[in-house]
């Protein structure tokens, strides 16, 4: 209770005296604020000096990666000298490694000290003696004496500027050849370290090395002034013996850093005490700053998480000491086949190769001892299934640097597709290297790179193929020039056997010491085939070899993938086909007198392929016979059948299946259609040949029979012709007899009449009867006679006619009879259709049959007529159609199209206008046809030839 009471004395003494309480948490503050202060300049200086560290080790590796890959580059240099001591293809590989390094600027050889090869070509300094030069000699023995690559410089370069030379020994068959240098310019150098790119207001570069003969240290970047008082930190580079500096530009930087600081913590000190109040009176305002820092880190969270979990990439989250997985997200569970649940039971060791682990345990463990900052390595998983899978993964540390190890963060790249792709390529390349020495077939691979050059600078490439030719056989220097181009890379075992007693030492010489005058016409057609972009090549040659005996070889000539545009590697093929050459001799001449015998049938002998029905030999009378090429009759299967007339199609290739089937030989007849649409009738006799009771080809001769099959076709007209004429002759014979029989009889009666006429009233009334039946007479001889003119007349004008524009002539002459029955007619006949035919045949056909669909309308109901036209067969229909009274076909329909024949009781009903069109349209070549049905209406069917 007391010490309560003095503590409330104490804490309402400090209240009642506001200033005095003010003025010391102002000291105490501000003793805090300078201690504070004091740790934050070590803790920025700390910094800073890390700071600088991280730069200097990043221009570090920038370096020693630029150095790395120098030496990769002299050691690729080096592997172009030969046994011989001779460098190979400097130009090429020197460009490529100059092109593929934008660290270096030039590369040289140097046999025995003096430069002979450089790239790019710079004659100052070719010959120039580096052994002997006083100035570099020192740097170059001294290379030489530790037997690595060693940098020498920087140093004043001949062709002007300063520069480092890298230069690696060379030695062969255990002596000293010279050396394989790169040349770095000094601003190239810097640019590669990242120097340049580092720009920093707080700090510059210094780069120095002692020199060996003085021994004193020179500087060769700007400010070069004494640095020892500011701070700075240096890094050395062993390869060249140089250092690196990096040096604060301020003595007293930090503390300018950290001023403002203080100044801005003595105006908080004193404003502190007033301040506090409102701070204060301002609760609400901090609860809510604090509720939206907690929601902007929430959604920072939720953000996190989805990166996480979605990333397209393996994200796992590890115990560095224990290896138990803390977190991963989903594609990594994917990659691996198990759960979310079961991989948070799992240490890494568990999904690791057996064979792995260990070197894996050693890598993590030097992250961990801070060797290094991050680790990325191959290894394989084992999937829950128990598949292998590679994955590229990579080390990321949760710690900082000199703290104790916790987690690490692990980034899984699955690249077992890569992986097998890359084996897949290392066995291919094997297996191409034992096909290529083991083929039975000689092989060249042979570099065109430099007579492709060679074309281009005589501007040949894209020229046609004739002008190209005519080039070539006018400029045979410029033949024998291209050969020596041509440098020959390998050749395999089977080359040794067709061009022996060649060594392989012989075939590796310069292409213009093998290939001779008989092979001429071959390497032509090479150089036609790169003039002209093609890739592939297949010609015949010929070849003498030591013993001057002739071989026939068959040369393919193709150009290996990815080389399409510099031809550095092709591979020639050449077999030897000598003995193929005389039997294909032999067999051609054969098949000559063959042939010659075969073309003097008079027919299309032919031979085909039983299951795809492509022919395989035809003689020369097809296309004399048909009009198709040897080509078109070879082009495919479907030609047979293509040609077929569309009417024999079908049965004619089933017919020609079944009976292939059962039987040894048979023939039957057909229609093709030759090349320019004639119709052809064919004979065709077939033999089908069988193995082991199978038809497995087809063998026959086609006989043209057309002549035959015409004059039998118009035997036939001319049969039924004389048929139908006797059948019309007799039925007009039955008409004539009848129709006159009854005339004459009723005159003869009438006349017997008028001689036993009692009055002359009778007689006149039995004269005008007379009068009558002679009218009546006169009228059926005319239309017997119209009947005769149409059978007869073979004359006949016959005009394209519009048949729509005739029918609209027709319904503008029965205008009349149309308004008075109140017929509707509907022509639907499309505008563009047209007929060959007689006008005035035309006109009498429709004029009939239009008017007696309006004369026999239906009493009890409107008359409609339809007129329409349609293709049928291939002919022209015109369809007429009412809605009339109709006729009975069942007792009517043989004498619809009699003479003289009436079916229904209309008084101006005559029966020959049925019987006139009907022998108007079979004269014209058509035929009409009726369909009816009594009361409902009547549809005639016009067809047109």
């Amino acid at each position: 209770m007391k010490t309560e009471n003095k503590w409330s004395k104490i804490t309402g003494w400090f209240i009642s005296k506001p200033k005095l309480t003010g003025f010391l948490i102002f000291f105490i503050m501000l003793a805090v604020i300078s201690s504070l202060a004091l740790q934050r300049y070590e803790i920025v200086k700390k910094n800073r000096r890390q700071e600088m560290s991280n730069i200097l080790h990043v221009v570090q590796q920038n370096l020693n990666h630029s150095l790395k890959n120098c030496y990769t580059t002299t050691l690729s240099l080096a592997l172009t000298i030969n046994d011989q001591g001779k460098p190979e293809n400097f130009e090429s590989v020197g460009k490529a490694l100059v092109d593929s390094n934008p660290s270096i600027d030039a590369v040289q050889l140097v046999p025995n000290g003096v430069i002979k090869y450089i790239y790019p070509d710079n004659p100052a300094i070719i010959n120039f003696d580096i052994l002997h030069t006083e100035s570099i000699k020192d740097e170059a023995l001294e290379t030489i004496r530790k037997g690595k690559i060693h940098f020498a410089g920087p140093l004043k370069l001949k062709q002007g500027g300063m520069g480092v030379v890298g230069r690696l020994p060379i030695y062969k068959r255990g002596k000293f050849w010279g050396f394989s240098a790169v040349m770095i310019r000094m601003e190239t150098l810097l640019k590669s370290s990242g120097i340049n790119s580092i720009k920093d207001s707080r700090y510059y570069f210094q780069f120095s090395k002692e020199n060996p003969k003085t021994g004193v240290i020179d500087f060769f970047l700007p400010n070069k002034e004494d640095f020892s008082d500011k701070d700075y930190q240096v890094l050395s580079i062993p390869d060249g013996n140089w250092k690196i500096y990096l040096i604060n530009k301020s003595k007293y930087g930090i503390v300018f850093e950290i001023l403002p600081a203080l100044v801005l913590a003595l105006l908080f000190c004193i404003m502190f005490a007033l301040f506090i109040m409102n701070l204060l009176k301002k609760p609400a305002e901090l609860q809510l700053l604090v509720h939206n820092q907690k929601n902007k880190i929430l959604d920072d969270e939720i953000k996190f998480k989805t990166i996480f979990d979605q990333a397209a990439i393996g994200i796992a989250h590890v115990d560095s000491v224990t290896g138990n997985l803390i977190e991963v997200n989903d594609q990594y569970c994917s990659m691996l086949g198990y759960t979310f649940e079961e991989m948070r039971s799992m240490s890494f060791r568990d999904i690791t190769y057996k064979d792995d682990l260990d070197d894996n345990l050693r890598q993590l463990e030097r992250l961990k001892n801070g060797e290094i900052r991050e680790l990325n390595m191959e290894k394989r998983y084992v999937h829950k299934n128990g598949n292998l899978i590679w994955v590229n993964i990579t080390y990321s540390p949760l710690w900082k640097k000199g703290e104790k190890p916790s987690s690490h963060i692990s980034i899984i790249e699955d690249i077992t597709a890569k992986k097998e792709a890359k084996d897949a390529i290392k066995k291919s390349e094997i297996r191409f290297k034992s096909l290529f020495e083991d083929s039975p077939i000689a092989l060249w691979e042979e570099d065109f790179s430099y007579l492709k050059k060679y074309l281009i600078e005589l501007n040949l490439i894209g020229k046609s193929r004739t002008e190209v030719a005519i080039f070539l056989d006018t400029h045979p220097e410029i033949v024998k020039k291209c050969i020596s181009l041509v440098k020959v890379i390998n050749v395999n075992n089977e080359c040794l056997t067709l061009h022996y007693p060649k060594t392989k030492d012989d075939l590796m010489q310069p292409l213009e010491n093998i290939i001779n005058n008989d092979a001429m016409d071959s390497f032509k057609a090479q150089l036609l085939a790169i003039t002209q972009g093609e890739t592939r090549l297949t010609v015949d040659s010929k070849i003498k070899k030591s013993d001057g005996e002739y071989r026939d070889i068959s040369l393919r000539w193709s150009i290996m993938p990815g080389y399409e545009e510099t031809l550095e590697r092709v591979i020639i093929s050449t077999e030897d086909i000598t003995a193929r050459k005389i039997s294909e001799e032999i067999v051609i001449q054969s098949q000559k007198k063959m042939e010659s015998l075969i073309n003097t049938i008079d027919g299309i002998v032919w031979e085909c392929d039983y299951e795809t029905y492509v022919f395989t030999y035809i003689n020369k009378k097809a296309e004399e016979i048909t009009g198709y090429t040897e080509e078109e009759w070879f082009s495919n299967g479907n030609f047979w059948g293509n040609t077929i007339h569309p009417d024999d199609r079908d049965w004619a290739i089933n017919y020609c299946a079944i009976e292939s089937e059962k039987s040894q030989q048979y023939d039957f007849e057909y229609r093709m259609i030759a090349k320019d649409g004639s119709i052809i009738w064919i004979r065709d006799i077939v033999n089908v040949i069988r193995e082991n009771g199978k038809p497995v080809s087809l063998k026959g001769i086609m006989i043209d029979i057309t002549k035959s099959k015409e004059a039998e076709k118009d035997l036939s007209n001319s049969f039924d012709l004389v048929t139908e004429q006797n059948k019309r002759l007799l039925n007009f014979s039955y008409i004539v007899s009848h129709n006159l029989r009854s005339h004459t009889s009723n005159i003869q009666s009438i006349s017997a009449l008028i001689e036993t006429a009692e009055t002359e009233e009778e007689r006149f009334e039995l004269v005008k009867m007379l009068q009558n039946v002679s009218n009546t007479l006169n009228e059926t001889m005319l239309n017997l006679n119209e009947v005769v003119n149409i059978q007869t007349n073979i004359n006949l004008i016959i005009e394209n006619l519009n048949l729509k524009d005739n029918i609209d002539k027709i319904l503008n002459i029965l205008s009349e009879q149309i308004a008075f029955k109140k017929a509707v007619l509907d022509n639907n006949v499309a505008p563009e259709i047209f007929v060959k035919y007689n006008p005035a045949y035309l006109e009498s056909i429709l004029l009939n049959f239009i008017s007696n669909a309006i004369r026999y309308s239906h009493p009890l109901r409107q008359p409609t007529i339809a007129l329409k036209s349609y293709s049928e067969n291939e002919k022209t229909v015109l369809e007429i159609s009412d809605n009339g009274i109709g006729i009975d076909l069942k007792k009517y329909g043989d004498k619809l199209f009699g003479m003289y024949k009436t079916f229904h009781e209309n008084p101006d009903s005559k029966g020959i206008g049925l019987f006139i069109t009907k022998n108007q349209i079979d004269a014209m070549g058509g035929y009409v046809t009726v369909e009816s049905k009594p009361n409902v209406g009547t549809t005639f069917k016009i067809y047109f030839k």
